[in-house]
C-alpha cells in the first residue's frame, strides 16, 4: 500500500562523484545539502557569499566570483558597530573593516578557482523571487543587516527576467568550464513574510524560470524538485521545525536520500557509505578519552581512514579527526 505520493525525479541529473569540484549557492536549504555533501567528503565550496535567497543576488555573486572581484573599503558600510557588505551574509560581518575584506575576498578567489576546474559542478537554490534594493542607489541587497526597511524598495522578479539574466550567464560558466553542469533546485522553505499566496506566486515564478533555462541548456542545467518533495511527499506538518516553515531533521534527511538517489551513482553511493561509518566513529564520546582503550579505538579509526585513502588514492578525504593523544598515530 503506498501511503504518499511520489515526486519524480528527472532521470537525466548528471552524476554527483568525489572527483568533481562543487559550489553551492543559495538559501538555508542549499546549506543544508552542502554540509551533507561535506560531511561526506565531497570537495564542496558552500555560499562563499553566505546564505542568498533570490536570484538576481546569486547571479551577481556568480559573476563577482568570475571575474574575481576584489572588494574594497568602497563596497562595504559601517552600521551598528559592524562593517557589512550589501551583497553578502551577516557571517561576513565584522567589527573590523580589514577583517570583512579578507573574508570576502578570500571566499571568492577560492570560488574562482573552483568554476574554471574541468569537472565543475554547481548547485543553485532560489528561495523567492522577491528582491530587494536600496533607495539611495538603485543596488540590489542580498541582506539588509537589520537595517530600517525605508532604506530600501521591495520589487517581484518576472520569470522573464530571471531567464534573461541568466542566459548570459550561463554562457560565460561555460566559456570557462566546457563540461560544467548546473543543478537548479527551489527552496522548501515557504517566506511566510511575503504571505502564503504571494509565496506560491513567487515560487510559481522561480519553477518557470528554471524550466525555461533547462530547456535551453539541456546539456548544462538541470532541475531536482525539492519543493515537490517537501510539499506532496512531507506534506504533514511533523515534518517542519516549530514556526511550521522550515523543514525539520528529519525532512532534510529525507530529501538528501532522494538527492542521493537522482545523483549518486552506486560507485560513489558506496564510498559515501565508508565515509558515513567513519564519520560515526569519529563522533563516538568516550567517557574517558585518555584510557588505554580509547587510544586503540582512535588508532583502529585512522587505519580505516589510511585504508580508504588508499582504496581510492586519486581522491582527497579530509576527515576531521580528535586530536587528543593521537599525534603519534598521524
Amino acid at each position: 500500500m503506498q501511503l504518499i505520493t511520489i515526486v519524480e525525479t528527472p532521470k537525466n541529473i548528471p552524476d554527483i562523484s568525489h572527483d568533481k569540484k562543487l559550489l553551492i549557492l543559495g538559501s538555508c536549504f542549499a546549506e543544508n545539502i552542502g554540509t551533507q555533501l561535506k560531511q561526506n567528503q565531497f570537495d564542496v565550496d558552500i555560499n562563499p557569499f553566505g546564505i542568498l535567497y533570490n536570484p538576481l543576488s546569486i547571479s551577481q555573486s556568480l559573476n563577482d566570483i568570475i571575474l574575481k572581484k576584489i572588494y574594497t573599503h568602497n563596497d562595504i558600510f559601517e552600521y551598528n558597530n559592524l562593517w557589512h557588505s550589501d551583497m553578502h551574509h551577516g557571517s561576513f560581518s565584522n567589527n573590523n573593516a580589514k577583517s570583512c575584506l579578507g573574508n570576502i575576498n578570500n571566499r571568492i578567489s577560492n570560488a574562482h578557482l573552483n568554476i574554471q576546474h574541468s569537472n565543475c559542478y554547481i548547485i543553485i537554490t532560489f528561495g523567492t523571487a522577491y528582491v530587494y534594493y536600496r533607495k539611495n542607489t538603485d543596488k540590489i541587497i542580498s541582506n539588509c543587516h537589520k537595517q530600517p526597511e525605508r532604506f530600501f524598495d521591495r520589487k517581484k522578479l518576472s520569470s522573464h527576467v530571471i531567464t534573461e539574466i541568466y542566459k548570459p550567464l550561463i554562457k560565460r560558466l561555460k566559456n570557462i568550464s566546457p563540461n560544467i553542469k548546473i543543478l537548479f533546485t527551489v527552496s522548501p522553505i515557504r517566506h511566510a513574510r511575503d504571505g502564503m499566496h504571494e509565496n506560491q506566486l513567487s515560487k510559481a515564478t522561480l519553477l518557470l524560470a528554471i524550466d525555461e533555462l533547462c530547456h535551453e541548456f539541456p546539456d548544462v542545467a538541470f532541475y531536482f524538485p525539492s519543493y515537490e518533495i517537501m510539499l506532496d511527499e512531507l506534506r504533514d506538518y511533523r515534518f517542519y521545525k516549530d514556526d511550521f516553515i522550515h523543514p525539520n531533521s528529519l525532512a532534510i534527511e529525507y530529501i538528501w536520500h532522494r538527492f542521493a538517489s537522482a545523483v549518486f551513482s552506486s560507485k560513489t553511493k558506496s564510498i559515501i557509505d565508508e565515509c558515513s561509518k567513519i564519520n560515526k566513529l569519529l563522533q563516538h564520546k568516550p567517557f574517558h578519552p585518555n584510557s588505554k582503550d580509547h587510544q586503540l579505538f582512535l588508532s583502529q579509526t585512522v587505519l580505516k581512514i589510511e585504508l580508504l585513502k588508499k582504496k581510492y588514492p586519486n581522491l582527497e578525504f579530509n576527515f576531521d579527526i580528535p586530536q587528543i593523544g593521537i599525534e603519534g598515530l598521524l
